[in-house]
């Protein structure tokens, strides 16, 4: 069985790693600014670069890295920062199950590793191209190649900003940063009526509970976002099948 660390580098996997390479690389350009703008962001929640550079390695995602960054400069319990990361997440769940009938044939740490690299632009490239190519190795070719290139220019962008993010003005606010990010992928996100529901409904709770301790405002927000749009979207479901 193939694993990360053994791959199968037959002329099948090559010319999958090639058209998965060649179909993410434009869209990799936008995880530069991302990536800088969330190094600078960890540093500038109070993380030692150290911490922050452990971080995006461990976390490898700038929403639960960014979504978590104002409770962890608030001193939050660890168990609200792990389920807000859990909450900012649970795409993935929905990604995973999509592409999980491609790699049933690795074993168990491959698949590990697999959905470790899971990142949304790949997998918004990719999904449909494995699902029409019946070679297992051409598919793992497809994605491997993609979220590796992915992996590394995150880790690099992101170094770049935990470098400079000290040479940066304080007055700068480098933490509210962050929430500019995640307003920047939030908007094209909200081009459905079920997403824009569910940033309207989180983002009114969110507001309206603004003053609980220890920033359950924001959770409480996240819950009312998935829940209302989830709604939505069955509202919609149903109207077009009748």
């Amino acid at each position: 069985m193939p694993s990360l660390n053994r791959l199968p580098l037959t002329p099948a996997f090559r010319a999958g790693a090639r058209a998965g390479f060649r179909a993410f690389l434009p869209v990799s350009i936008g995880l530069i600014p991302w990536g800088i703008v969330t190094g600078m962001a960890m540093v500038g929640s109070g993380l030692t670069p150290l911490q922050a550079m452990g971080m995006n390695v461990i976390v490898f995602s700038g929403t639960a890295q960014l979504g978590t960054l104002p409770l962890i400069a608030a001193g939050a319990p660890l168990w609200l920062i792990l389920a807000t990361a859990l909450a900012v997440n649970l795409r993935f769940v929905i990604f995973s199950a999509a592409i999980a009938g491609n790699f049933q044939h690795l074993r168990a740490p491959a698949r590990w590793g697999i959905g470790y690299l899971l990142v949304d632009g790949v997998f918004a490239v990719c999904v449909e191209p494995m699902l029409r190519n019946e070679n297992p190795q051409w598919r793992l070719g497809h994605y491997l190649a993609p979220s590796l290139w992915a992996w590394i220019l995150w880790q690099f962008c992101a170094l770049i900003g935990i470098v400079f993010a000290d040479a940066t003005p304080q007055s700068w606010s480098l933490e509210f940063m962050a929430t500019i990010a995640l307003l920047v992928l939030l908007l094209p996100m909200a081009s459905t009526r079920p997403m824009l529901v569910a940033a309207l409904t989180g983002g009114a709770v969110a507001v309206a509970l603004h003053g609980l301790p220890l920033r359950l405002g924001m959770l409480a927000g996240m819950v009312a976002g998935i829940l209302g749009g989830f709604a939505a979207e069955r509202r919609q479901s149903a109207a077009v099948e009748s």
